[in-house]
């Protein structure tokens, strides 16, 4: 399609993060028109529709045949992102889908093949990567300010009370896992990313379970490549005033972290700030641009006219998933 044509599109889940986000954002937009939402409740999926002013709503094998769209959003349970990417593939069209891409790397192998034989864009919904702030700290890590990083840290711990309520991301067969497959995803993919996408070498997890079916929280140790460390630390019964998120990068020349956006570097033999004094947004405005500017990624690519490689760092990143899950069940070391 060419930069002047609207993309049509249909969103697949009518959950919190299709609400919240994506159909808010779609709808804002002149370049998008919003043809369709699709839910397992038809009911919900209605509402939703009439909310935002989205004109049908339909069923997945329809959604993806009838040729009313373009792209779908996949804002659905962690277990059907492979199988509705897929089928949304081979009909011909582009997806945007939300993590995890699939619940195994070779769930991952299979969407990139299918993606590679239709020629159609896929983009995984890890925003943080457009986040303002951590494209800095990305960009100081890179530009050698930093000296070689040694160790990193990620952390998203949330407080108890979000999680009272049962949901599928309580249920194994429907998300994969706990907290780690819910928060510790990303995490891991922020860590990774910030770091260069290294491959790792050994995992080591210890993850506990309170009064859920799968896990509530989880300490991960990864080894790269380079011989960095990099821990992930996730949590849903996190006991405190607020939920915390950070992330922070060790180097031999100075460290970096993040949120605030702070960066210091030796300089005259003692660490100085050399923090970007530019305004950087805080609070949910960083996520909310981070999701606006990765979905701008997503129709650029699918009207020719930016690029979105096919997420082949995906796989390894489900690999190091599966062996954090297979550390903390055998209680050992798995070497990759």
């Amino acid at each position: 399609m060419t930069s002047t044509e609207r993309l049509r599109v249909g969103v697949v889940g009518a959950g919190a993060v299709s609400q919240l986000v994506h159909l808010p954002l779609l709808s804002a937009r002149d370049d998008v028109e919003l043809v369709a939402v699709s839910d397992r409740d038809e009911a919900k999926a209605a509402t939703i529709a009439a909310r935002f002013g989205v004109p049908s709503v339909v069923d997945d094998p329809t959604l993806f045949r009838d040729g009313s769209v373009d792209a779908v959003f996949v804002c659905t349970p962690n277990h059907l992102h492979e199988e509705l990417t897929i089928a949304a593939l081979e009909a011909g069209l582009h997806v945007l889908v939300e993590r995890p891409l699939a619940l195994t790397a070779e769930g991952c192998r299979r969407v990139l093949d299918t993606a590679r034989a239709a020629a159609r864009t896929v983009v995984v919904g890890m925003s943080h990567r457009f986040r303002p702030d951590v494209a800095a700290l990305h960009s100081f890590i890179h530009g050698g300010e930093l000296g070689r990083p040694y160790a990193a840290r990620v952390a998203w711990m949330n407080r108890q009370v979000n999680v009272r309520r049962t949901t599928w991301r309580q249920r194994p067969e429907e998300a994969g896992g706990g907290a780690f497959m819910d928060l510790g995803v990303q995490s891991l993919d922020l860590g990774l990313w910030l770091l260069g996408l290294p491959r790792v070498t050994r995992v080591s997890a210890v993850m506990t379970r309170d009064g859920f079916e799968v896990e509530d929280a989880a300490t991960v140790l990864v080894e790269t490549e380079h011989e960095v460390a990099l821990t992930i630390e996730v949590s849903w019964t996190y006991n405190a005033s607020e939920d915390r998120h950070y992330a922070r990068v060790l180097g031999t020349e100075g460290s970096g972290s993040l949120p605030p956006l702070e960066v210091f570097k030796q300089l005259g033999g003692r660490p100085m700030d050399v923090t970007p004094r530019q305004e950087i947004p805080q609070g949910a405005q960083p996520y909310l641009s981070a999701y606006r500017r990765e979905i701008d990624q997503f129709i650029r690519t699918v009207q020719g006219i930016g690029s979105a490689p096919l997420p082949e760092d995906q796989v390894h990143l489900m690999e190091v998933v599966e062996a954090a899950y297979r550390s903390a069940k055998e209680r050992t070391e798995v070497v990759l």
